[in-house]
């Protein structure tokens, strides 16, 4: 039995011998042979701790556009996207209506005109006749005094320059009442001549058409909205910011702005206003950030405000070093034999670079991209 078990322990001691020197067990992994066009190596580097408050880029003033008088809509010159100066014209309203108004209006007054012409005519008669009889009164008075016309005359002169000075002033009246007229009529006609001016209506400033919400036959009123404009000059981003970061945005600042429409091309804005109210749902203040004039920078994009929180060491790497294949992230690293892939978490972007997360330490020889022998697995 101790032989045969001698035995049993020699064979067992082979066999591990044996598995020592064969060859690994195959993990199914292929390694290729990697040829980068260029090498650069992963830096670590102290990076801005940021948070992103989200936004939207408005227009620092939208003109809504309206009749002032009602009307048919004949023409609309403008469209989406036009650039407008300040007294172009924009939309034309059927204007028959108001040039009929202003004729009629006209004609009333030049009919308290010729009112006012009878009406001096007439003043000037009674005067002249109220200048007669109060001669004639105080002649007869004198004469009375002196005895040679009776009490009788003398009441009958009176008679007369009374009722003379009655239609002198009824005469003066009726100038007014015409004059008066007339001063009516020219502010009818005045206001007939800005109705009918109100007709074309147009761009009290400069700016952009954002919105055209009418068209020719629609009826324009007082209320309705034709188009809306953008004015004002330069676009600003209204992100809002919780109420534990507020104290970190100040008015003046200089910060980095973020529109995905244009890339990852930050942008530098100056915050212009905050809003003293939070809130109550979200508890966050409003910050409105002045945005320089940018091609193809429009209202209603989306943004973030990246307030500054502090500093952080990260790893950076150039993002043309990263190989995508849909939600996977690779970097070829190399080694003292070969290049070996290494997955990578990626963050921000910042310029050609982008921050690593995770996968690299720094100081990693890394290759850029270049034409694969072999094929990877």
């Amino acid at each position: 039995m101790m032989k045969k078990a001698l035995m049993i322990l020699l064979l067992v001691w082979v066999l591990s011998l044996s598995a020592c020197g064969s060859d690994p067990v195959s993990t199914g992994t292929k390694h290729s042979t990697f040829t980068p066009s260029s090498t650069v190596v992963a830096e670590r580097a102290i990076l801005p701790r940021l948070y992103d408050a989200v936004g939207t880029v408005q227009a620092k003033t939208d003109v809504r556009v309206e009749a002032m008088v009602t009307g048919r809509v004949l023409k609309v010159l403008v469209r989406p996207g036009d650039k407008v100066a300040a007294g172009d014209d924009l939309v034309v309203l059927d204007s028959r209506a108001s040039k009929s108004r202003l004729e009629r209006s006209r004609q009333a007054k030049s009919s308290a005109a010729s009112m006012v012409s009878q009406a001096e005519s007439v003043l000037a008669a009674a005067q002249a006749a109220y200048a007669k009889a109060d001669t004639t009164y105080q002649r007869m008075s004198t004469l009375h005094d002196q005895k040679v016309v009776t009490a009788e005359e003398v009441e009958k002169a009176e008679s007369a320059f009374l009722q003379a000075k009655a239609h002198l002033s009824q005469a003066k009246q009726g100038v007014a009442a015409a004059q008066a007229r007339t001063r009516e009529a020219g502010e009818v006609v005045q206001e007939a001549e800005i109705g009918l001016g109100y007709t074309t209506i147009m761009a009290q400033d400069s700016g952009e058409v954002a919105k055209r919400l009418v068209d020719p036959g629609d009826l324009a009123f007082p209320g309705k909205e034709l188009l809306t404009l953008h004015t004002g000059g330069s676009l600003h981003l209204e992100a809002m910011v919780r109420e534990s970061l507020i104290g970190k945005v100040k008015l003046g600042d200089s910060m980095i702005v973020q529109v995905t429409a244009l890339g990852n091309d930050p942008l530098s804005g100056t915050v212009e206003e905050i809003e003293p109210l939070a809130d109550p749902v979200t508890r966050s203040f409003m910050v409105k950030v002045r945005l320089p004039e940018v091609p193809g920078l429009y209202p209603g994009m989306f943004g973030r405000l990246m307030v500054p929180l502090g500093e952080v060491e990260s790893v950076l790497v150039l993002e043309a070093a990263v190989m995508r294949v849909g939600q996977l992230e690779t970097v070829m690293v190399q080694t003292e034999q070969e290049w070996q892939p290494v997955h990578v978490r990626t963050g921000k972007v910042y310029g050609d670079r982008v921050e690593v997360l995770s996968g690299l330490s720094g100081g990693e020889v890394v290759g850029l991209a270049g034409p694969v022998e072999g094929g990877q697995q």
